[in-house]
């Protein structure tokens, strides 16, 4: 074999996976059809959520702005705005990091983690063995000729257009592509900031400045329609529209770059088939409303990544994957409800003016803003970790926050604690019996004796005196005292205790 998975696509959510695995002992190879990075950046930032997911792994500082990024405490549901921070810890998350700021800093993550990253590497085809044999072959074009590469796992993270999905001969139903709308890096222009978009009769359009000189703005006219995945764009399209609905001249700018998108919504049928994985773009596509692709890729390799190392290396079986696509799928199929209905209020005109004016309404009342703020943020993500389904502690299934902690060498927090990409045991009490029950899991389990702030105990632990915290951070389980049930969420989530 030539690693214990192949990783087909080096955007964000390859290369997250790619780190994640490399974390959890496996061997990995990270494919990529271009010689070099593009260097455009269709995203500018990321959800509450996914930069959570950073936190827990030291990522944030390689950002260069410290532990703290520029966050708006004020987002917008179909471009009605209200303050997110109705729901705890949640904002419109990271603002102003381009996408290819995000590949840079998770790629030399992964290769720092002994990831193999090989550009130029575009993937021909697939065997058929991926659905009955132990391996999975992967024929590549390279520079040096066509290559043959083997692995136990093949995963697609190679965007909406995923030709893993396609050799795999996975399903992707959904809605076609009703509208285009075009996005550009503009230059030698003085542009008013439209951080989270303004509609007008016309259509809709977004302004954010990138650095000095650089505008990122979205067109979305009204009636402009489909296009062709195969066509292009021209700067001279794009100033057309925007002067169209603002009625601002900016051909006398320039571009550094113009593409165009559309609200096609779509989703594979299956996360997993055989040998065969999906995550991010390739295994859904949608309107890029607030941000949500480029976090919910990294969420889903977030969820996948500790899940097929324990696998691949021998510490978990089988079942544990299938957890991916019943966990993320979900999850998949309510960001696309989202986005569809997010761009039914943006974009939908005179027509959609009623239901604009209810939506404001509605965010008058804290319920609803708690809501909808915990749909955009992906923090109110609720997983079912239980054998028997029965989650009957507010904790279970949700991730857990950042929150302080003083252990044994002092302050740390949460998700200091999942750095290393291991489980966690928290022991709130200094119960021995924990560390006990958990002795069989060592290597794969860290436990942890430290204290709470007498307020999280409360409204947080909810009366928990210790949880297991899974290496994504989502809460496997919880105690209020004693070991009862723990060695068996143990077994279901990091594998056969070891003997002896």
């Amino acid at each position: 074999m030539d690693a214990d998975v192949i990783v087909v696509g080096a955007g964000p959510t390859g290369l997250m996976l790619a780190g994640e695995l490399r974390l959890g002992g496996a061997e990995v190879i990270v494919l990529d059809k271009l010689a070099e990075p593009t260097g455009q950046s269709r995203g500018l930032g990321f959800t509450a959520r996914a930069m959570e997911v950073f936190d827990q792994r030291g990522l944030l500082p390689r950002f260069g702005q410290g532990e703290t990024l520029e966050v708006s405490p004020v987002g917008h549901f179909g471009g009605v705005q209200f303050d997110f921070t109705a729901l705890e810890g949640a904002h419109f998350g990271a603002r102003g990091i381009p996408q290819s700021q995000t590949e840079a800093v998770l790629a030399d993550w992964a290769a720092d983690l002994g990831a193999e990253i090989r550009r130029g590497c575009e993937v021909l085809a697939v065997t058929d063995g991926f659905l009955n044999g132990d391996h999975v072959e992967v024929t590549v074009a390279t520079a040096d000729g066509v290559r043959q590469l083997r692995a136990p796992y093949l995963v697609g993270c190679d965007g909406g257009k995923s030709t893993v999905r396609k050799l795999a001969g996975i399903g992707f139903p959904g809605t076609e592509a009703t509208r285009a709308m075009f996005l550009a890096d503009v230059t030698g222009l003085d542009l008013k900031p439209r951080y989270l978009g303004e509609t007008l009769p016309n259509g809709m359009v977004m302004a954010a400045p990138l650095k000095e000189g650089v505008h990122r703005i979205i067109v979305c006219p009204h009636g402009a329609a489909a296009r062709s995945a195969d066509d292009t764009v021209t700067f001279e399209e794009v100033a057309k529209a925007w002067e169209h609905i603002t009625g601002e001249d900016i051909s006398g700018g320039g571009a550094e770059w113009v593409s165009f998108f559309s609200d096609a919504t779509r989703q594979a049928a299956d996360y997993k088939r055989g040998r065969v994985l999906l995550a991010g773009d390739a295994a859904h596509i949608h309107l890029p409303a607030g941000g949500q692709g480029l976090s919910t890729g990294v969420q889903d390799a977030a969820n996948l990544g500790w899940k097929l190392a324990a696998v691949v290396t021998g510490r978990a079986g089988e079942a544990l994957l299938d957890t991916y696509h019943a966990e993320r799928h979900p999850v998949g199929r309510r960001l696309l409800m989202n986005t569809r209905a997010q761009g039914m209020v943006f974009l939908g005109g005179d027509p959609a003016e009623p239901l604009r004016r209810v939506i404001t309404e509605l965010t008058g009342y804290d319920t609803v803003r708690r809501h909808l703020a915990g749909i955009v943020s992906h923090l109110d993500i609720r997983y079912d970790v239980t054998d028997d389904g029965d989650a009957a502690h507010p904790l279970l299934g949700r991730r857990l926050g950042r929150l302080p902690l003083t252990g044994p060498d002092g302050k740390t927090d949460t998700f200091r604690l999942l750095h290393a990409g291991r489980g966690v045991l928290l022991d709130l009490v200094g119960d021995p019996g924990l560390r006990e029950a958990a002795a069989a899991w060592t290597g794969r389990v860290d436990v942890v004796t430290a204290t709470a702030r007498t307020a999280d105990r409360g409204a947080v632990f909810a009366g928990a005196e210790a949880v297991l915290v899974r290496p994504d951070g989502h809460v496997a389980w919880t105690g209020a005292g004693g070991a009862d049930g723990l060695g068996t969420a143990l077994a279901r989530w990091f594998g056969a205790p070891a003997e002896g």
